[in-house]
């Protein structure tokens, strides 16, 4: 019997990591940047980012929508209506028309943002509420790894659609990308399911401290947690999105800001790993400390103008933020068990959302009042890393895990 369970889960890995990588592609957005301005010079860049706005938006959606239906159709049927949303979105983007680009703008935000958007959050929940379920040893470890190549995704891949745009022009590459995504997602939509009902009375999370989505909003452990990992992932925002121009700031190649992105991909495993050999308590003091020494060395950096400090800075700061995701799915699991995991999972996500918007506008609002200088929000850095301490202090008073 564990020896078919131990064949389920490789397989169940393989495909998971597949589904991941290819939902990942949504964003390669800025790979479509360029080519969308060059067809369409009238879009603004503010036109082009709300796009991305709108799909990350819609993530949120779609990761909440299938925590409402897994239950009634199975992690496998989300990833397949995952794989029609994209159909359609990338169908339909292939179709814009650029003679008019009013109408394609609206067409963009619609088919990219909301279909591409929805879709690729319903799969990502349903991939990882399944892993969840059936890894009961050594899950921080695999949602680390998942989560990784989930953030590779548009970097793994970017060069395929980049040969592609070059070969056969923009909107041909959304017409070629459809069938091959969805084809990908359906196959491996037969693999991505929970374990068994006999191994799953086995898993001792279905027990006493399983919480309905409702009874989760109404406990201060949930808060405590949502406002910690805003803190973190709003600190990382900081800089993330602008780690090119701040690296190109103190005389290093843009190149070197692409190292953020890769830290971010290594924190996912990093931090999962680290949840299974030390705990949960720890793993989160160690994401202060590095969110302290980042924004320590940043700033050292910037005074000094030292590259080394703020590459050092950077790579931490990436570090730091990729592993916020990978500690959500597991801490999600500790507090308030898995009979309701893909419901609670999908509420936990939206957390990206008051991030998203906090982190870029705090940013610009330091840089404009600082005529550009990046001190000011290297200094932010520091403040939130101190109120992570001070949350992380009053989450561990009210729970022993």
């Amino acid at each position: 019997m564990e020896a078919k369970q131990s064949a389920e889960n490789y397989k169940f890995l393989a495909a998971a990591s597949v589904v991941l990588l290819f939902l990942g592609l949504i964003y390669a957005w800025s790979i479509f940047h360029a080519p969308f301005s060059l067809m369409f010079p009238s879009w603004t860049v503010s036109d082009l980012s709300m796009t991305f706005t709108i799909s990350i938006i819609f993530f949120c959606v779609g990761n909440l929508a299938s925590g409402r239906l897994t239950k009634r159709i199975g992690s496998g049927g989300i990833v397949r209506i995952a794989a029609a949303l994209l159909l359609i979105g990338f169908v339909s983007v292939s179709r814009l028309d650029p003679y008019r680009p009013d109408q394609s703008l609206i067409g963009l935000h619609i088919f990219y943002g909301v279909f591409c958007g929805a879709g690729v959050g319903m799969g990502y929940n349903a991939v990882i509420s399944s892993t969840v379920k059936r890894f009961t040893k050594g899950a921080g470890m695999i949602l680390g790894i998942l989560l990784m190549i989930y953030g590779f995704g548009g970097m793994i891949l970017g060069s395929v659609i980049n040969v592609l745009i070059a070969e056969a022009g923009l909107l041909r590459t959304f017409l070629v990308m459809a069938p091959v995504v969805a084809i990908v997602l359906v196959l491996g939509s037969f693999f991505i399911k929970p374990p068994d009902a006999s191994a799953a009375v086995s898993n001792a999370e279905e027990s006493g401290n399983d919480h309905t989505p409702g009874q989760m909003l109404r406990t201060k452990v949930f808060w405590l947690f949502f406002v910690w990992k805003t803190v973190i992932c709003s600190a990382g925002l900081l800089v993330i999105n602008s780690a090119a121009p701040i690296a190109t700031a103190f005389g290093a190649p843009a190149a070197l800001g692409l190292m953020v992105l890769i830290f971010n991909g290594a924190g996912r495993m990093a931090f999962g790993a680290a949840i299974d050999k030390l705990d949960r308590k720890r793993t989160m003091y160690i994401s202060c400390i590095a969110l302290l020494l980042a924004g320590a060395s940043l700033y050292t950096g910037a005074l000094l103008h030292n590259v080394a400090l703020v590459f050092i800075g950077l790579t931490l700061m990436g570090a730091c933020y990729g592993g916020a995701p990978t500690l959500s799915a597991y801490v999600v699991k500790l507090f308030f068990g898995g009979r309701h995991y893909s419901s609670n999972f999908s509420i936990n996500t939206i957390m990206i959302v008051p991030a998203a918007i906090v982190g870029p506008l705090v940013s610009s609002i330091l840089q404009e009042r600082s005529d550009g200088s990046y001190n000011s929000t290297f200094l932010m850095i520091i403040g939130l890393a101190v109120a992570a301490f001070a949350l992380n202090a009053a989450l561990n008073k009210l729970s022993k895990v």
